[in-house]
This record gives C-alpha cells, structure tokens and sequence, in this order.
C-alpha cells in the first residue's frame, strides 16, 4: 500500500517537479548548502527566543551569526565523504542529531535557566520517572518546529520529488569542506577569546560558552569537562587538598562568641522548602496572605530570618542545594555532584559530625530512595535513617501523590510515627515536594486563589506555595503538643527559586514592576533561610549570604568547633562575615556591588552601574571575581579529587564507614526499635510507650475521604 501511495504521488508531482536532476539543488553539494543553511536558521532563530544569551553589542551577535555555522559543516559534511543515497541520508541523519539536541536544550532551558550537559543525562535515572512530567508540562508546539524541514526532505526524498545524484564529492572537496569548517571555528574562538579572554578556563556560566562558541561547541566542552572530572580523582594527591585548605585558611572568621552554642544538645529540625523563594513571605494575592504560618515563624521574636539569603545552585538544583546545607561544598559546574560522586566519596557532613555529638539523624522524603542518588549518598553523609517512599503505607495511592513524591500534608503526618521513635537528640531532615514545578494540585486541594499574570507555569505557583504553609502549619501544630517544639531548633530554607527566569513579564507583574532587569533577576534568586529557637534573639538580619553558609552557622550555634574542617562558607552572625555571595556560574553579590549576567549593578540603589572611569567597582570586581573563581574551583577539586580521603588533620572525627547503614525498611525499623531500648529518650519512650500520631490534625482531605 506504502509502495503504491508512493507511486501515484510521484506521478501526480512529476508534472510540477522543479527540481531537476541536473540542477545544482539535487547535487550533493546542493543538498549540503541546504541543510546547513537550515541548522543554522532555526538554531539562531531559537538562540533569539528559547536562550537568555545576553549578547550586547555588534561583536556579540555577529557571534552569535557565526557559531552554529562551523559544527554543522563539520558534521554535515562527514556526508560529503560517500556517495548516492548513503551521503544524503548521512547529511538528514546530522541535520535530525543537532535538531534533537537543539529541541532537548529548549525544553530543559526553558525550566533550569541553563543547558543540558552530559552530568544531567547521566542523572537521568536518579530522579525518577517524575522529571518526564515536568518536561511534558513545558513543551510548546512551535518547539516541534525544529524538526519541519527534515520531515519536509524526508517527503521529498521518498516520494522522489528530489531526486538524488548518485555522483559523489571527490575526497580533496570534501576534506577541503571539513577544514573550512575547522577554519571557521578557528575564527569564531580566536574572536570569542579578544571579547571574553580565559574562556575556556575560568568560565562557570555555560550561557558563555554557548553565546561566544555555540550550542555544539557547549556540547564538545562539557563531554571534555565531564571526562576531566572522572580523572580527577585519580591524579588528585594530598598536596591538591592542602592548597585548598591554605585558602579556607585565609578567608577564615570567627563565630560570633554571643550566639555559639545557645541550642548545644537540641533537637534540630531541617525543613527543606521545595521551590520556595523570598518574594512569597508576606505575598499577598487579594488582600490574602499566601503563606501565614512562614510569614509568623518568620517574624517570631525567637527566630533569626535573613532577608538577603541567596540559593546558590547549578544544575544539581536541590541536591546542590543539599550539598551546600550538609557539607558546605557548591555542587558542580556540571550535573549532579550527589549524583555522580555521593556514592564513593569521602564527606564530613552533618549528620556524621553530629552523630559523632551523640545525635540521631534521619532524613525524610516522600519519594523513591534513589532520586539524586539519595540512597546511597546519605549513607557517605553518615545518616542513620532514611525514610524514603517504602516507608509510607500512603505513597503507592496515586490520589496522595503530586509530581515529586507525597503531597506535603500526608508526608508530614505520616513522619510522625518515625519522629516519635527517633532517640534525642536527633538532626532530622524533611524534604518537602508539592510545591515543585508544575505546581499542580488537585482541586479538592486548593483554596486559594491564582495569581493572574497570564502564564500558566506561573500562576499556580502561590496555590503550592500555601498548601506548602498549611503543611508547615499542621507540623508545628504536632511539635507542639507533644513538646518537642520547645526542645528543638528550626532551620528553614527554600533550596532554589521556583519561577525561572524565562519567564520575565509574569516576574514583572509578580513584583509589581513593569518590566525586569538583571539586577531584579539576581534578587530573585533570594530564597528563605530562618533559624529558630528558645532563647535566640529574633528578627529580619539583613547580612548578605547564601546556602554555602547554612552549615558553619548552625553548627556554631550548637556549640560545634569547625576548626580544620574543609568548609566554603562562614557564619552569617559572626561580625566578621565578608558577605561575599558566590553564584554557580560565577556571579556573585557583595553589599557594594552585584554581578549578574555580565552587568554590574550597585547593590544597595539597584542601579546599573559600568566599568569605565570606575575605580571602585574595578577594584571589588577583580577582588570578588578572584574570590569566586576561586572558591568554585577549589571547592570542585575538593569532589571531584575526593580529597577529603586525604584529611588527617581532624583528630576528633572519624570517617564514615558506609556499610554500617542499612536503609531497607525491614532492617531499619528493627535497628531503630533496638536503638530506643538502648537509648531510651524518644518521645515515644518519653510517653510512656504512647504514640503521639493521634495528635497530628491534618485537613487533607484524602485522609479525611478514607
């Protein structure tokens, strides 16, 4: 049927045929030029409105012209070495590799803010089957227009309508094809390096590479840098990890002696607030809060809030934003540091610190163990537990589950029963989820009213945001009936921002502005970071800072020394604090002046601000760029060399033996009933041997149906 369709197609076409046998365009050479000409078009087309490249002035988007052009010679041109059928599917089969690249870059761009690189891809069995839902949710039909024309040559080719010549390229033409593309690359490096000097070498922002060099280009650089970074830990040598430490040593303050050990012993509560950023405590959208309960925590007198707390992820997005909290490393500039190295590294996190401090510690996630690699990166964290998705009797009910793992409200209720078992005192980690991209609930969840800027990705966001609140609101509700709340300290914090910058007008309208700048898109990048506790002195502490941060802070505040550990951050109340916010791709934010993007802008006024007869901003900018190169690049050495396998100099804490936890459901539960006999000072112990479960009062309305 195929055959015949073809057939009478042809026929009907061959009146109108256009293309002539001996005409240039059905040459090899012609089909060729084609192609190019159409890779470049829609790859420059997308570079204008799928990627924030930032490309100012008329050196720049002539780059931006030139660099799709010298790959897809390159590559098309592979082709130009066969003859016939095989040299134009060849050519279609490379025009179809860069269209999916391109199309994957779109979808992923479009949500992260950056591109995908071979870290991410790796990961992609780490995070589940819930980041497909994510992707889904953004796609758009003029995204599938990266792949027209090779449906429209396909047509061609097999009804006939092009015909094919069967006559080749001879060798010289085509080994002549390939250096002009080579030339070209040459060319577009050798003008990229005049505008942006040490490219190559000192970038951390992939929207560089792909500006400067291109899309193909970005994908060449990052299998190289994922290739070094497998071989750093075979070259890697004590030596690497003193030089780090000399540098730690030199940007090293003092706690702040007025707050160091006020919650020594606690319980410690770490509640990770998926998505969250600083712009929602005290939103409201018509006349209603949008998160009550955070807006009271945050201003309880009790409680340290920071209103100038970036996140400061890359790709790795939460579990960077994990690494910073536990071990105050940055993630990678490239996939998942959890991911790639959580298994087989040596770490000195937090809960194996305060576990050799006679803590219990447990982590809490709604979803399956091995998204980020969880299970077994908690293990090399030192975590006793991990009560992940096997442990909850509700998780395999899809009416309970949204996105990424148990709806917040049903996770938190059914934690109780292990926090109660849990000996004190215990470090205890719960990983929120619902308010996740594509911030979707369901309605009979829902009671609060969508924002209405006319994007749909945004405007869910404050109805997550406030069933995240509630969730919260029932939690503190249980914590304090059962009189843990006032035995405990709280930490809060938004891992990274919810509403990505491609989506600048619904931003504007969010903030009230008429339109955004770069300086506005740094801001944005503030997300909550609240610490609270009896007898800490409350109140908005405006110290600039970020998630590198959280670990030295809270460790002083129990009274925990972190002399001679390998830790980028300081202690945001120590008088000291250089306040010095360092961004994954280099950016950075002083209470001077900020950098993003590649503008300047003076940080108090929000004022742009330029380089030219500036001496006080050129002398912050070297300083704090310096700074920050080096800070991301020592802190990469530091995990991609496993270099803390070296450190000897931490005589009062020992490494973590991995095989020393188990986190199957069976064996855990037994261990931990064992572990309440030998350490009786579990709530549930406290009470007598009567659970406070019953005392946990939640509206969900999926409980209440049951």
């Amino acid at each position: 049927m195929m055959a015949k369709f073809l057939a009478e197609t042809r026929k009907q076409f061959s009146k109108l045929t256009v293309l002539k046998e001996k005409s240039f365009w059905t040459t090899l050479t012609g089909f060729f030029l084609i192609n190019v000409i159409l890779v470049w078009l829609k790859t420059y087309v997308n570079y204008h409105f799928n990627f924030n490249l930032g490309a100012t002035g008329a050196l720049q988007q002539f780059l931006l012209v030139l660099n799709p052009i010298p790959t897809t010679i390159i590559l098309l041109g592979i082709a130009l070495y066969f003859r016939g059928k095989v040299a134009y599917f060849l050519i279609w089969l490379m025009n179809l590799i860069q269209s999916v690249w391109l199309f994957a870059n779109i979808l992923y761009y479009r949500e992260f803010s950056d591109f995908l690189s071979f870290g991410i891809l790796g990961s992609g069995s780490s995070t589940g089957n819930n980041l497909g839902k994510s992707i889904a949710a953004i796609i758009k039909p003029t995204d599938f227009l990266v792949y027209l024309d090779l449906v429209v040559i396909a047509v061609l080719l097999l009804i006939k309508f092009w015909p094919m010549s069967k006559k080749g390229l001879k060798k010289r033409y085509a080994f002549l094809t390939t250096c002009l593309g080579i030339a070209l690359m040459l060319v577009d490096f050798g003008i990229a390096s005049v505008d942006r000097s040490d490219l190559l070498t000192r970038s951390f922002d992939n929207n560089y590479i792909v500006k400067y060099l291109g899309l193909n280009e970005y994908a060449a650089f990052n299998a190289v840098q994922t290739k070094k970074q497998s071989d750093s830990r075979k070259e890697a040598t004590a030596k690497d990890l003193n030089k780090v430490k000399a540098f730690l040593a030199q940007n090293d303050i003092p706690a702040n002696a007025s707050y160091y050990g006020t919650q020594k012993g606690k319980n410690v509560f770490m509640i990770h607030l998926e998505s969250f950023q600083q712009f929602l405590i005290d939103y409201k959208v018509n006349g209603q809060e949008v998160t009550p309960n955070l807006n009271a925590f945050y201003h309880d007198q009790s409680t340290l809030s920071f209103d100038n707390f970036y996140n400061q992820v890359g790709q790795g997005k939460t579990s960077d934003a994990e690494m910073m909290q536990e071990n105050s490393l940055y993630g990678l500039a490239t996939g998942s540091a959890m991911t790639k190295y959580g298994t087989a590294n040596t770490f000195e996190a937090m809960p194996a610190i305060l576990g050799q401090q006679g803590y219990t510690s447990a982590a809490f996630h709604g979803d399956v163990s091995t998204f980020w690699n969880r299970n077994n990166t908690y293990k090399s964290f030192g975590y006793n537990y991990f009560f992940s998705k096997d442990y909850y009797p509700n998780a395999d009910n899809p009416n309970y589950s949204v996105g990424y793992g148990l709806k917040d409200k049903i996770f938190l209720k059914d934690s109780a029963q292990y926090i109660e078992q849990l000996p004190q005192p215990f470090y205890a980690k719960l990983i929120t989820v619902t308010n996740h991209y594509p911030y979707g609930l369901d309605k009979q969840n829902i009671d609060f009213p969508a924002t209405e800027t006319g994007d749909s990705t945004v405007d869910g966001y404050v109805q997550t945001a406030h069933y995240l609140d509630q969730s919260f609101g029932e939690l503190m509700d249980y914590l304090k009936k059962t009189g843990l709340y006032d035995n405990s300290t709280f930490v809060l914090y938004g891992d990274h921002y919810g509403i990505s910058e491609n989506h600048k007008p619904a931003i504007a309208k969010l903030l009230g502005k008429d339109s955004v700048n770069n300086n506005d898109l740094a801001n944005f990048q503030k997300v909550p970071f609240m610490i609270h506790g009896t007898g800490l002195q409350g109140g908005i502490n405006h110290t600039i800072g970020g998630e590198i941060d959280m670990m030295p802070t809270l460790l002083h505040l129990l009274g925990v020394s972190t002399d001679g550990m390998t830790l980028f951050g300081h202690d945001l109340l120590s008088a000291q604090n250089q306040q010095t916010v360092v961004f994954r791709n280099g950016d950075w934010v002083t209470p001077t002046y900020t950098k993003y993007r590649n503008e300047y802008f003076d940080t108090k006024s929000g004022q742009q601000v330029f380089m030219k007869d500036n001496p006080a901003l050129q002398a912050t900018a070297k300083r704090t760029q310096t700074y920050a190169d080096q800070s991301l690049s020592y802190s990469d050495k530091v995990i991609t060399g496993d270099l803390l396998r070296f450190d000897k100099s931490r005589l009062n804490f020992t490494n973590v033996n991995k095989t020393s936890y188990d986190y199957n459901k069976k064996k855990a539960l037994k261990a931990l009933q064992q572990n309440q006999q030998s350490n009786p000072t579990s709530l549930l112990k406290q009470k007598g041997g009567q659970s406070t479960v019953n005392d946990y009062q939640t509206d969900a309305p999926e409980l209440k149906n049951n």
